[in-house]
């Protein structure tokens, strides 16, 4: 497909579309399709080695969640405990030492070679594990699930509070190639105001910890869309943040979610919000733009030349890389195959998110030989992730490949969204037929994104009891 051989579908087919993309452009952040929120608890799940009998098994990603943290942020709608006691952290560990086994006579049951190329530690905070727990953990991924991390690419999220040496000296010495700080503001005003108490000097000791250790990729997350931030001090915490020279640095849109701390507390009107995210948007992205970094995405800018490290968010799933061969450890975290993707049980509120990790730690560990939690991946859902996993990055959408992978013209199965899309110039096809998000379309990708789930999926949402 060429600029000049694009067909616009009819108008008729467009309406139901139109009317959805004219509210909010952050309606949701697709880190992964289907949402969590989608999934059922099977009664009687399939045997793990029955899902990965016939799946590539020399190409896997290894994704372990750790659902702990020592503050829960007020925008925070992850699945994570603060304030556990060792207690709880080495019975989980313990735990997840058993699931890791079941895991991995599941793969081996395939009789085929089984390789981790890529590796995250994500939550939650897992560096709010001490550094013995750590090294514990390292030595289930590796001893118990075959995955040599010196080798991997491997991803590990961390908080000023918990980048402390003896658990940086851990990931060092293990081999993590990609560390992930969440700063989300250098102004202390704003980090109170987004229910993040922290100090300037914590973050900066940290930030000098983790520069020190010399990781590959070292990335700070920012916000944007915090009560009373401006141009002027977003531009702050944009300086500060360059200052470190860090490989990467992620710009996420504030969110106010149920159940998180901000419920009640944001006092901006939802218009005047969105005309200040937009703007903040904006002029962050302007401004990482000048000072030479790349943008892959709406929320990510990369350094040229940065070693070739996967990037992932705080929950491991690689920014809008999802694919059949993610394996999951721990309570929260999400493994793929090609037909299925699974889990455990997962919420927001406190009570809950205690309750669902004392089952997790009691669960015997033949409940650990079948999918939980799933949503099973027929082939428009396959096609829609597909969508998904490409549109909402720079590279853009190949036409040709989706033929080839699916059999189907994407312009024919999608036509509804590519005429919404190009009536509203967010997307626009280069001279090879490559669909790319226009400046525009990227800005606006947390509206892009939904466009594109079925409408089981979008019932399946709707009908989840936030918890």
């Amino acid at each position: 497909m060429t600029p000049d051989t694009v067909a616009l579908p009819t108008p008729a087919v467009r309406p139901e579309l139109s009317a959805a993309q004219d509210e909010t452009p952050y309606q949701q952040y697709v880190y992964a399709y289907p949402h969590q929120k989608a999934y059922r608890l099977q009664d009687d799940g399939p045997l793990l080695t029955e899902l990965w009998a016939k799946e590539r098994l020399d190409a896997l990603s290894l994704y372990v969640h750790i659902p702990f943290c020592e503050m829960r942020c007020g925008f925070c709608n992850l699945f994570t405990r603060t304030g556990a006691p060792e207690e709880v952290t080495g019975a989980f560990l313990s735990t997840l030492e058993r699931q890791a086994v079941a895991t991995r006579e599941a793969l081996d049951a395939a009789g085929r070679p089984v390789r981790f190329r890529l590796a995250a530690f994500g939550g939650g905070t897992p560096t709010y594990l001490t550094a013995d727990e750590l090294i514990r953990l390292c030595d289930v991924c590796e001893d118990v699930m075959g995955a040599d991390l010196s080798a991997a690419s491997w991803s590990v999220e961390t908080s000023p509070a918990t980048a402390t040496a003896d658990r940086i000296a851990v990931l060092a010495d293990r081999g993590a190639t990609r560390v992930s700080i969440g700063v989300q503001s250098f102004l202390e005003d704003e980090a109170r105001a987004a229910v993040r108490p922290q100090k300037r000097s914590e973050v900066d000791s940290a930030l000098e910890r983790l520069k020190a250790a010399r990781f590959p990729v070292l990335n700070i997350d920012l916000i944007y869309g915090i009560d009373g931030q401006t141009e002027r001090t977003f531009r702050t915490s944009l300086d500060a943040a360059l200052s470190w020279e860090p490989e990467e640095i992620y710009l996420y849109p504030l969110y106010v979610r149920p159940l998180t701390g901000l419920v009640g507390r944001h006092a901006v009107t939802p218009a005047d919000w969105d005309d200040q995210r937009l703007r903040l948007y904006r002029y962050g992205r302007d401004y990482l733009l000048s000072a030479g970094y790349q943008q892959t995405s709406m929320r990510v800018f990369r350094r040229p030349g940065t070693a070739a490290v996967e990037d992932h968010d705080a929950t491991g799933i690689s920014e809008y890389n999802q694919q059949a061969g993610m394996v999951g450890l721990g309570v929260g975290a999400r493994s793929f195959t090609t037909d299925l993707h699974y889990t455990t049980d997962y919420a927001v509120a406190v009570p809950e998110v205690r309750r669902i990790i004392d089952d997790y730690i009691a669960t015997p560990t033949e409940r650990f030989r079948r999918a939980q939690w799933a949503f099973a991946m027929n082939g428009d859902e396959r096609r829609r992730m597909h969508v998904l996993q490409h549109l909402l990055e720079a590279g853009g959408l190949a036409p040709a490949v989706y033929e080839r992978a699916f059999g189907t013209r994407f312009e024919d199965d999608f036509a509804a969204q590519l005429g919404v899309l190009l009536d509203r110039n967010w997307v626009r096809p280069d001279a090879a037929g490559t669909l790319a998000l226009t400046p525009e379309g990227m800005a606006r990708a947390d509206a892009v994104g939904p466009m594109f789930f079925s409408s089981d999926v979008r019932a399946r949402m709707a009908a989840y009891q936030d918890r």
